[in-house]
């Protein structure tokens, strides 16, 4: 091989508990070519590595070939970008520690970078959206499948923390002694701002009000769901957004408050509805948050698409590993 290629893709790779989705990106952020796998199809991480890795190379070969790919850069839950392992991910088919990074590295020759959805998010940010110019951030992620999540980025880079977990914020304590949270304490924010804090904020309001509502008896309720009622007037639904958004207000207030951010990006699928959370979240943030940060600190929603934003965070990531090839 030619050592003077200049390398201009990366391989980027988003996986969720229902699929994973890989592309090859180039500089820009340009998709050049995108697939996916279920990922829930593979109970041994060792089987879904093997399918997924040829995957990956069959796409490479087909999209301007091996030696024009520099790194590998990974989104996934519970993934810490110090050990390159996904640590006790609960909602995934693969328990306790998953070495991702060495696994895939062993299987492709190539350097890969491994990251938590959130400091992907953050990464994706600082190169493609919102975050360009901004040297102290938050990215706060609210979606129906990850739950709650962020990244800290000061001085225009992440921080990860002593052991890669900085940046809890959907474990941080909103309620004192209240709703029961998945890792095992309560009152958590992500109780009270994600998809299921949303549902049981509705579930409360109907046993609260008795007021009629398209969403009684409903078998399930997602976010689309709920802001459909809210097209239809529904009081119930409107009410469940805006208390979601006080709840996420006036825990944002807190943790700006203690970071001092230039700005907060919200992501994910909540702050897509961003019309029925209205003003309840900023309202909350500048009753909530140390007087002498209140207007300075903006709340932006991103402007990346929802389908994309961890693909090209994942890309941004990969860039910055240094690189690596068996190939060479």
């Amino acid at each position: 091989m030619d050592r003077n290629i200049i390398k201009r893709h990366v391989v980027a790779i988003d996986i969720s508990t229902e699929q994973t989705t890989y592309a090859v990106v180039d500089l820009q952020g340009g998709i050049l070519a995108k697939e996916s796998i279920p990922t829930a199809d593979y109970a041994h991480v060792n089987e879904y590595v093997s399918v997924l890795s040829d995957k990956i190379i069959q796409m490479v070969e087909q999209n301007g070939g091996y030696e024009s790919i520099r790194s590998v850069g990974v989104s996934a839950p519970s993934a810490n970008f110090i050990t390159g392992s996904m640590e006790n991910a609960s909602n995934m088919p693969w328990k306790g520690h998953v070495p991702l990074a060495a696994l895939l590295r062993d299987r492709l020759g190539l350097a890969v970078a491994l990251g938590n959805d959130a400091h992907v998010t953050a990464v994706g940010e600082k190169s493609f959206g919102a975050a360009r110019g901004l040297r102290d951030f938050l990215v706060v992620n609210v979606s129906s499948h990850g739950g709650v999540g962020s990244c800290i980025c000061l001085d225009g880079k992440p921080c990860l923390g002593a052991d890669g977990f900085a940046g809890e914020f959907g474990h941080m304590c909103l309620v004192q002694d209240g709703r029961q949270c998945s890792c095992g304490l309560k009152g958590c924010v992500e109780e009270y701002t994600s998809e299921r804090g949303l549902v049981k904020t509705v579930l409360e309001l109907l046993d609260e009000t008795g007021k009629d509502s398209v969403l009684k008896g409903a078998e399930k309720m997602t976010i689309q769901s709920i802001a459909d009622a809210c097209e239809q007037g529904d009081e119930v639904a409107i009410e469940a957004f805006r208390r979601t958004g006080t709840y996420l207000g006036r825990a944002l207030a807190t943790y700006a408050s203690l970071i001092d951010p230039e700005a907060i990006i919200l992501t994910g699928d909540m702050v897509t509805q961003a019309k029925w959370l209205g003003d309840s979240v900023r309202e909350a943030f500048d009753a909530h948050i140390f007087q002498n940060l209140k207007g300075k600190v903006d709340i932006l929603i991103s402007p990346l698409n929802n389908n994309e934003r961890d693909l090209l965070g994942a890309s941004a990531l990969a860039w910055e590993v240094k690189e690596y090839s068996l190939f060479k």
